[in-house]
């Protein structure tokens, strides 16, 4: 009897270890233009998406079911983020919470682009809402997050809970050593100061020369917080009688110039996002101007919005590079121009490591603190 009972206990812990030993990975997204790169991972670890059905209500109600157990079990949820953004994030949290529910003993979201991340500092009387979008991960359940290219590392400063912030470069390095043709002859370009240090980085490890464009040729995201577009400063006659303040001279950027030889060059523009596609537009034409003879754009989120593949097939671009950490085969249909690298090998390294306690810092290495 007291063998029997010690047998039973025996191979009953043996299945609660087993259990809390296995992982599942689940997609969190409703739809299926966006379940390639979860099933491009899953492929890469040898395992089966986990069985979930998320949709939306007939009043745009975002309803999650999970088809099977994931008690005691690390969870990972690969999230890509599409057009609508605000629907994707409520995906993810109300996914998150059913696991967290479901009894999951560690929920860790697969975030390729984190949305939200260009909202990450204070403009005016607005707020930051990605310190916002990061306190309702954490309310959610997720415990982790695996991200690429944060658009300001210092937004991982926002979570409560360890971030891993990939990076892309290795994989657009290749693509340039390997798919454009005399890259010896380029030159990286940053398309403003602020990308200066991305680009130095790609131009080090090339072994390239550098350009920057400095000025404006039209109103950037930037400006909308400098203060230019502000009411004009005037002394507060409401005050102390004897306290007054200096008048602060408003901003104004020369005419848009390139700091750097372009001339019979190609032009490579390096950057994390490629949404609005109208400065890029306006780069390409002034290196076309400075006598550049082939112009690509770099970048690892390939957001792409509104007009962007029909401005870019206008343009003086050459081609456009983006990884697919969003998903975007509507635009390449428009616009022929529109390349993709595939990102989903480090990801599912990053998984797999994650999963078996192993060190991340083979995925970082090489990687400059720039990049």
């Amino acid at each position: 009897m007291t063998d029997t009972f010690l047998k039973l206990s025996t191979f009953g812990n043996v299945n609660m270890n087993v259990a809390k030993s296995g992982y599942h990975v689940f997609c969190a997204n409703s739809t299926p233009a966006c379940t390639e790169l979860a099933k491009k991972i899953t492929e890469r670890l040898g395992v089966e998406l986990g069985k979930s059905v998320v949709y939306q209500e007939s009043n745009r109600e975002t309803r999650v079911e999970i088809k099977e157990s994931v008690r005691g079990q690390t969870i990972f949820i690969i999230q890509t983020i599409p057009r609508d953004v605000n629907t994707a994030i409520m995906e993810l949290l109300i996914m998150a919470y059913a696991l967290k529910t479901s009894c999951a003993k560690n929920i860790i979201g697969v975030i390729p682009y984190f949305p939200y991340s260009k909202q990450c500092k204070m403009r005016k009387r607005g707020s930051i809402v990605c310190k916002l979008l990061a306190s309702m991960l954490a309310k959610a359940g997720l415990t982790h997050i695996i991200t690429m290219d944060l658009h300001q590392k210092e937004i991982q400063g926002f979570f409560t809970f360890p971030v891993d912030n990939l990076r892309a470069s290795p994989f657009l390095l290749q693509y340039i050593q390997e798919e454009i043709p005399d890259y010896r002859n380029a030159i990286i370009v940053a398309k403003s100061p602020s990308a200066a240090k991305r680009a130095q980085s790609y131009a080090e490890r090339l072994r390239l020369g550098l350009a920057v464009m400095h000025g404006e040729a039209q109103c950037s995201e930037s400006d909308m917080a400098d203060g230019r577009h502000s009411p004009p400063c005037v002394r507060n006659t409401f005050g102390h009688p004897g306290l007054e303040l200096p008048l602060m001279m408003a901003k104004e950027k020369p005419p848009i110039t390139v700091v750097g030889d372009v001339g019979g060059r190609i032009a490579i523009i390096v950057d994390d996002i490629i949404d609005d596609v109208e400065d890029f537009v306006a780069t390409a034409e002034i290196l076309k101007e400075r006598g550049a003879y082939k112009i690509y754009v770099m970048a690892t989120h390939g957001l792409l919005s509104a007009d962007a593949p029909r401005l870019i097939e206008e343009s003086a671009i050459d081609e456009v590079v983006v990884t697919n950490t969003v998903p975007h085969e509507v635009q390449k249909l428009q616009c022929p121009k529109i390349k993709t690298v595939d990102v989903s090998m480090i990801l599912a390294e990053a998984i797999r490591r994650i999963h078996n306690g192993e060190s991340m810092a083979y995925l970082f290495r090489n990687i400059t603190v720039d990049d």
